[in-house]
């Protein structure tokens, strides 16, 4: 049978159904065939995806702000406070 590489989902599928195999991937075992030791397993910890999301979501938000600060200035976009007429 044919051997397959993975590449894009829709085309695996695909040829999967049609019967083909999956190769083995040369990053998990030596060129004799010999299973690699498993990878380090990094710890990703709280700290460090605080460090990574507080300060985008910050800067996300002054962005906004500012953004939204131009279209009331050039009045594209201004709130009306008469909506409550019920």
């Amino acid at each position: 049978m044919a051997c397959v590489s993975a590449g894009r989902s829709a085309a695996l599928l695909l040829s999967l159904r049609a019967g083909a195999k999956l190769c083995s991937r040369s990053a998990v075992t030596t060129a004799t065939g010999r299973m690699l030791p498993k990878p380090v397993k990094t710890s990703f910890g709280l700290v460090r995806m605080a460090a990574v999301v507080l300060p985008f979501l910050y800067i996300g938000t002054l962005i906004s702000k500012s953004f939204a600060a131009l279209l009331e200035e050039h009045d594209i976009f201004v709130p009306e406070d008469d909506d409550d007429d019920d």
